[in-house]
């Protein structure tokens, strides 16, 4: 069997918690801090706007494993979901003429379409370079 606790018979007025602050009200008036010590917070609103600094993409062309055929790949997308990453698909797809796909989180356009994929990118705020052979 288990035993029940018993309460403690002090209520809740006889216990005085002590302030924790209480030794600063003391002090009197305290200097308010270094100048430079709090962060500056920009006053500009940037929603609605285009990021223009989304970092770097490596676009590479490929034929390996596809029969001697160019494939243009674009990699190392960083901070952005599958999502975005097939509208950017799609968009490079309709400027280029050709197919495409989203594979293993890189884009995979059909051909050698570096210049335009560069373009795109380029619109899209990240910054393309033009890797490998």
């Amino acid at each position: 069997m288990s035993r029940k606790k018993r309460k403690s018979d002090s209520s809740a007025e006889d216990q005085q918690i002590p302030n924790a602050f209480g030794a600063l009200d003391a002090l009197g008036d305290l200097p308010a801090g270094p100048e430079g010590s709090l962060p500056v917070v920009s006053t500009e609103k940037t929603r609605g706007q285009k990021n223009t600094n989304r970092g770097r993409v490596d676009i590479v062309r490929q034929t390996a494993h596809r029969g001697g055929k160019a494939v243009t790949v674009a990699k190392d997308f960083i901070g952005i979901g599958l999502a975005e990453k097939q509208q950017l698909a799609k968009k490079i797809q309709k400027a280029c003429g050709v197919g495409g796909t989203v594979k293993d989180g890189c884009i995979e356009i059909q051909g050698d379409k570096r210049d335009e994929m560069k373009r795109i990118l380029t619109e899209a705020g990240f910054k393309p370079v033009l890797a490998g052979g």
